[in-house]
């Protein structure tokens, strides 16, 4: 298999650098690890955490439309610098979007044909409510919402939901200049809307997205500590525009009679 080359970024304080010893759990055997997959956004993600939610090692890519050429061979890259084998996963955490159709069905395909093939649990988590995580992380306070795009003009809102799980959020289509009626005091998370946006909600979104597999790492580990596993068969990416020719209907993506 060719391995594209592929920027690489170590986790959290104490993530395992590839060292004898890093990663290990008791007795001085490896900790089974998360895989982290992530496609709803122009930057692609593929993560290994600890089974606490702390990141080991996590490498990410500007996807464009190749989510299908791109994304296994990632993972084989990451699983070969950490040396770790495939069969050790012992789960999978897979963000569901909102996102563009391309990437997120690629990214929940594979997510779902890896925990089905290797007979491991597998936690879907909103990658909105993953980017507002990661965003408070970075030190943003108050009321908080994320704006990604939908399409050339149209946007999405994403907040979160007090009464909601963690790793859930409630998202919105905007259209056009449609404003977003936020209580006074929220603060914009804005990620893949350069030139659409303040150049304060564009840093936001950036350390936000510099720390989304952390924040999916965490949330995903949680739920899958809790027993809290999600049926593939009923996980279904969030998408926030579809092909043409292709509607929604019954919350599942069908085929329209053209």
């Amino acid at each position: 298999m060719s391995i594209p080359r592929e920027e690489r970024r170590d986790g959290q304080p104490g993530a395992g650098d590839g060292r004898p010893g890093a990663g290990e759990g008791q007795l001085g055997r490896p900790a089974e690890p998360l895989l982290v997959l992530d496609t709803a956004t122009q930057e692609a993600l593929v993560a290994l955490a600890r089974r606490d939610g702390r990141v080991r090692a996590v490498t990410s890519w500007t996807a464009g439309f190749r989510h299908g050429e791109e994304l296994l061979a990632r993972l084989d890259a990451l699983l070969r610098a950490e040396a770790v084998d495939l069969a050790t996963v012992a789960g999978i955490v897979v963000g569901t979007g909102p996102g563009a159709f391309t990437g997120l069905r690629v990214g929940l395909a594979t997510a779902k044909g890896l925990a089905h093939g290797l007979g491991r649990p597998i936690v879907g988590i909103s990658t909105g409510a993953a980017l507002l995580e990661a965003a408070r992380t970075a030190g943003a306070s108050g009321p908080l919402a994320l704006l990604l795009p939908a399409g050339p003009s149209d946007r999405v809102l994403v907040t979160r939901d007090p009464s909601g799980s963690p790793g859930a959020a409630t998202a919105r289509r905007l259209a056009g200049d449609e404003d977003a009626a936020l209580p006074a005091g929220t603060t914009i998370v804005a990620v893949d809307l350069a030139g659409r946006t303040t150049p304060e909600a564009l840093a936001l979104g950036a350390a936000a997205r510099t720390g989304l597999a952390a924040a999916l790492a965490r949330l995903g580990a949680e739920r899958l500590a809790n027993g809290d596993a999600d049926d593939p068969a009923g996980l279904v990416p969030e998408y926030v525009t579809l092909p043409r020719g292709v509607v929604r209907a019954g919350g599942q993506v069908t085929m329209e009679r053209v």
